[in-house]
Protein backbone atom coordinates (compact mmCIF):
# COMPACT_ATOMS: atom_id res chain seq x y z
CA UNK A 1 0.00 0.00 0.00
CA UNK A 2 1.36 3.47 -0.84
CA UNK A 3 0.63 6.55 0.31
CA UNK A 4 -1.63 7.32 -2.76
CA UNK A 5 -3.87 4.38 -1.23
CA UNK A 6 -4.49 6.38 1.61
CA UNK A 7 -1.90 5.45 4.25
CA UNK A 8 -0.67 8.08 6.91
CA UNK A 9 1.61 10.11 5.12
CA UNK A 10 3.89 11.03 8.14
CA UNK A 11 5.49 7.43 7.74
CA UNK A 12 6.99 7.80 4.07
CA UNK A 13 8.03 4.87 2.35
CA UNK A 14 10.58 3.62 4.53
CA UNK A 15 9.67 -0.20 5.28
CA UNK A 16 10.79 -0.07 8.76
CA UNK A 17 8.51 3.04 9.42
CA UNK A 18 5.48 1.63 6.90
CA UNK A 19 5.70 -1.58 9.11
CA UNK A 20 5.57 0.43 12.88
CA UNK A 21 2.61 2.27 10.70
CA UNK A 22 0.80 -0.56 9.89
CA UNK A 23 1.61 -2.93 13.10
CA UNK A 24 2.14 -0.90 16.22
CA UNK A 25 1.21 2.87 15.85
CA UNK A 26 -2.48 3.44 16.74
CA UNK A 27 -3.10 -0.13 18.34
CA UNK A 28 -4.56 0.05 22.25
CA UNK A 29 -1.32 -1.15 24.40
CA UNK A 30 -1.89 -1.91 28.13
CA UNK A 31 1.22 -4.34 29.13
CA UNK A 32 2.73 -2.00 32.00
CA UNK A 33 6.28 -2.32 30.90
CA UNK A 34 5.30 -2.50 26.79
CA UNK A 35 4.31 1.42 27.95
CA UNK A 36 7.11 1.91 30.53
CA UNK A 37 9.21 1.09 27.11
CA UNK A 38 7.72 3.11 24.70
CA UNK A 39 7.14 6.45 27.23
CA UNK A 40 11.56 5.36 27.45
CA UNK A 41 12.18 5.69 23.69
CA UNK A 42 9.82 8.38 23.07
CA UNK A 43 11.67 10.54 25.55
CA UNK A 44 14.80 9.93 24.06
CA UNK A 45 13.25 11.56 20.68
CA UNK A 46 13.52 14.52 21.70
CA UNK A 47 15.01 17.11 19.63
CA UNK A 48 15.19 14.25 16.62
CA UNK A 49 12.81 12.32 14.21
CA UNK A 50 11.36 9.24 15.68
CA UNK A 51 12.82 7.09 12.38
CA UNK A 52 16.23 7.43 14.58
CA UNK A 53 14.84 6.12 17.76
CA UNK A 54 13.15 3.46 15.63
CA UNK A 55 16.13 2.10 13.93
CA UNK A 56 18.03 2.38 17.18
CA UNK A 57 14.98 0.40 19.47
CA UNK A 58 16.93 -3.24 19.75
CA UNK A 59 20.18 -1.75 20.50
CA UNK A 60 18.13 0.57 23.79
CA UNK A 61 16.60 -2.79 24.78
CA UNK A 62 20.11 -4.49 24.77
CA UNK A 63 21.99 -1.55 26.55
CA UNK A 64 18.95 -1.04 28.39
CA UNK A 65 18.54 -4.53 30.18
CA UNK A 66 15.06 -5.06 27.85
CA UNK A 67 13.87 -1.85 30.18
CA UNK A 68 13.58 -4.08 32.80
CA UNK A 69 12.74 -1.08 35.29
CA UNK A 70 14.43 -3.11 38.71
CA UNK A 71 17.56 -3.82 36.41
CA UNK A 72 17.77 0.25 35.25
CA UNK A 73 16.63 1.57 38.57
CA UNK A 74 19.94 -0.13 40.04
CA UNK A 75 22.63 1.59 37.22
CA UNK A 76 25.49 3.16 38.47
CA UNK A 77 27.90 5.96 37.20
CA UNK A 78 29.57 2.76 35.43
CA UNK A 79 26.66 1.75 33.99
CA UNK A 80 25.96 5.18 32.58
CA UNK A 81 29.51 5.61 31.45
CA UNK A 82 28.74 2.28 29.46
CA UNK A 83 25.70 3.39 27.43
CA UNK A 84 27.69 7.01 26.78
CA UNK A 85 30.21 4.90 24.71
CA UNK A 86 27.23 3.00 23.15
CA UNK A 87 26.98 4.10 19.27
CA UNK A 88 23.98 2.04 18.99
CA UNK A 89 22.26 4.78 21.34
CA UNK A 90 21.79 8.33 21.76
CA UNK A 91 24.35 8.93 23.35
CA UNK A 92 23.05 12.30 25.19
CA UNK A 93 23.87 11.98 29.24
CA UNK A 94 21.08 13.63 30.08
CA UNK A 95 18.18 11.43 28.25
CA UNK A 96 20.40 8.41 29.74
CA UNK A 97 19.54 9.71 33.08
CA UNK A 98 16.30 10.25 32.02
CA UNK A 99 15.43 6.53 31.71
CA UNK A 100 17.23 5.84 34.94
CA UNK A 101 14.90 8.22 36.71
CA UNK A 102 11.94 7.14 34.98
CA UNK A 103 12.75 3.06 35.84
CA UNK A 104 12.90 4.87 39.77
CA UNK A 105 9.53 6.44 39.57
CA UNK A 106 8.03 3.50 37.96
CA UNK A 107 9.24 1.06 40.83
CA UNK A 108 8.20 3.93 43.22
CA UNK A 109 4.51 4.01 41.34
CA UNK A 110 4.48 0.25 41.40
CA UNK A 111 5.61 0.02 45.16
CA UNK A 112 2.52 2.37 46.36
CA UNK A 113 -0.05 0.55 44.56
CA UNK A 114 -0.41 2.11 41.42
CA UNK A 115 -0.39 0.17 38.33
CA UNK A 116 0.95 1.95 35.34
CA UNK A 117 -1.09 0.76 32.95
CA UNK A 118 -4.40 2.24 34.66
CA UNK A 119 -2.90 5.55 35.64
CA UNK A 120 -1.78 6.21 32.23
CA UNK A 121 -5.01 5.01 30.61
CA UNK A 122 -7.10 6.77 33.33
CA UNK A 123 -6.27 10.29 30.82
CA UNK A 124 -8.47 8.79 28.93
CA UNK A 125 -10.92 7.34 30.88
CA UNK A 126 -9.66 4.02 30.11
CA UNK A 127 -10.48 4.35 26.17
CA UNK A 128 -8.97 5.21 23.10
CA UNK A 129 -10.07 8.77 22.11
CA UNK A 130 -11.00 7.95 18.44
CA UNK A 131 -10.02 11.30 16.69
CA UNK A 132 -11.30 12.12 12.63
CA UNK A 133 -8.77 13.90 11.24
CA UNK A 134 -8.84 14.01 7.31
CA UNK A 135 -5.33 16.02 6.81
CA UNK A 136 -2.42 15.63 8.66
CA UNK A 137 -1.95 19.33 9.42
CA UNK A 138 -5.12 19.12 11.77
CA UNK A 139 -3.69 16.49 13.74
CA UNK A 140 -2.16 18.46 17.56
CA UNK A 141 1.00 18.59 18.77
CA UNK A 142 -0.69 18.57 21.86
CA UNK A 143 -4.25 17.98 23.78
CA UNK A 144 -5.28 18.96 27.17
CA UNK A 145 -5.18 15.15 27.82
CA UNK A 146 -1.22 14.95 27.37
CA UNK A 147 -0.30 18.16 28.75
CA UNK A 148 -2.27 16.68 32.11
CA UNK A 149 -0.92 13.32 31.75
CA UNK A 150 2.66 15.01 31.42
CA UNK A 151 2.33 17.14 34.41
CA UNK A 152 1.23 14.21 36.36
CA UNK A 153 4.04 11.91 35.40
CA UNK A 154 6.31 15.07 35.96
CA UNK A 155 4.41 15.41 39.51
CA UNK A 156 5.60 11.26 39.55
CA UNK A 157 9.15 11.94 39.25
CA UNK A 158 9.73 11.62 35.45
CA UNK A 159 11.30 13.34 33.05
CA UNK A 160 11.69 13.97 29.17
CA UNK A 161 7.21 14.20 29.28
CA UNK A 162 6.69 17.38 28.01
CA UNK A 163 3.35 17.30 26.40
CA UNK A 164 4.13 17.07 22.30
CA UNK A 165 6.18 14.00 23.71
CA UNK A 166 3.49 12.57 25.55
CA UNK A 167 0.59 13.27 23.13
CA UNK A 168 3.48 11.12 20.52
CA UNK A 169 3.24 8.49 22.95
CA UNK A 170 -0.35 8.51 23.74
CA UNK A 171 -0.37 8.26 19.93
CA UNK A 172 1.64 5.22 19.30
CA UNK A 173 -0.13 3.08 22.08
CA UNK A 174 -3.49 3.90 20.88
CA UNK A 175 -4.68 5.98 23.24
CA UNK A 176 -5.89 8.37 21.30
CA UNK A 177 -6.51 7.06 17.13
CA UNK A 178 -4.71 9.54 14.93
CA UNK A 179 -4.61 7.54 11.75
CA UNK A 180 -6.14 9.78 9.20
CA UNK A 181 -9.93 8.42 8.46
CA UNK A 182 -8.90 7.89 4.66
CA UNK A 183 -6.07 4.90 6.32
CA UNK A 184 -6.74 1.61 6.34
CA UNK A 185 -5.59 1.27 9.57
CA UNK A 186 -8.07 4.17 10.88
CA UNK A 187 -11.09 1.78 11.25
CA UNK A 188 -9.19 -1.12 12.36
CA UNK A 189 -7.49 0.64 15.49
CA UNK A 190 -10.99 2.11 16.20
CA UNK A 191 -12.16 -1.63 16.34
CA UNK A 192 -9.33 -2.43 18.23
CA UNK A 193 -10.41 -0.14 21.14
CA UNK A 194 -13.90 -2.20 21.54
Amino acid sequence: MTEQEGRCPWCGTDPLYVDYHDTVWGRPEYDSLALFEKLCLDGQQAGLSWITILRKQENYRAAYDQFQPEKIARYTEQDIQRILTNPGVIRNRLKVESIIRNARSYLEMRENGDNFSDFLWSFVNGQPIQNHWRKFAEVPAATPESRALSRALKQKGFNFVGPTIVYAFMQATGMVNDHLTGCPWHPICRALAQ
